[in-house]
């Protein structure tokens, strides 16, 4: 236990209850149990980890699935544990609070670039280092949604450690300033460390709430409406896209430093 792989290798099946050669080569990455469900329904295969602070499935073409949990905390430990597998590409199917009136409950976010106010990835590279995904794998992505006949945004995420700001005045005038197009909690953190692991990264939102008016501030019925409505659709946008990605055998990772 010296080096920090020898670390994940131990603890990955430890968080997971999952062998690391269980898991596939491409994964997706999700705050939500019952994505994992939905993903164990589709392909008939089992989820591991119950019990665990972490679930997992992985289908019998490669594609695994993780409930890594909420927060930039958790985001960080499930990108630092897969060094331990070294994933040919994740993404991050997560929610997020829409900051711009042209984004509505339901739209779809490939974040270009997440800033960085959770303050985990201080830890991991300087403050000037920007959050960035694999474009390339966002171009996969990008057109799962556009054969669809669907609209999705791009722009800037802000990424923050406060769960609970919706109240907070002065916060809301500091996003203002930003020209955000939505908050979470995950992506900047998920983007600098996978970064620092040499993972290839990207993130698909989903709008489900708007936050900066208190009408729109999510609540447990609002949140069952928008999963009922479009968690089905998010999470086969993301299995179709990292599917064809495996099929194509086409690389994300670029450059080698």
């Amino acid at each position: 236990m010296k080096t920090k792989l020898d670390i994940a290798k131990n603890w990955l099946p430890r968080y997971t209850g999952t062998r690391i050669d269980e898991f596939g080569d491409y994964m997706l990455l999700t705050n939500f149990q019952n994505y994992v469900e939905k993903f164990s329904c589709r392909f008939n295969c089992d989820i591991k980890g119950i019990g665990r602070p972490m679930q997992t499935a992985t289908n019998s073409g490669g594609l695994s699935i993780i409930n890594f949990g909420i927060g930039s905390a958790n985001a960080a430990t499930i990108m630092d544990l897969l060094v331990a597998r070294s994933p040919k590409a994740v993404l991050f199917l997560g929610k997020c609070g829409g900051l711009k009136r042209s984004t509505e409950i339901g739209h779809f976010i490939l974040p270009t670039a997440a800033i960085r106010g959770e303050g985990t990835s201080d830890d991991y590279k300087p403050k000037e280092v920007p959050a960035l995904p694999s474009f390339k794998l966002h171009k996969f992505v990008s057109g799962k949604i556009v054969e669809r006949g669907l609209e999705y945004r791009t722009g800037v995420v802000y990424s923050t450690n406060r769960r609970v700001w919706e109240w907070d005045d002065n916060f809301k005038k500091y996003l203002k300033t930003l020209s955000t197009i939505a908050i979470d909690m995950e992506t900047a953190t998920l983007f600098i460390v996978g970064l620092v692991n040499e993972i290839p990264r990207g993130a698909l939102l989903l709008v489900s709430d708007i936050p900066m008016i208190p009408e729109g501030v999510k609540t447990e019925e609002s949140d069952k409406v928008v999963t009922e409505k479009y968690s089905d659709l998010h999470l086969e946008i993301g299995i179709e896209a990292m599917t064809e990605i495996e099929l194509k055998g086409e690389k994300i990772k670029h450059f080698t430093y």
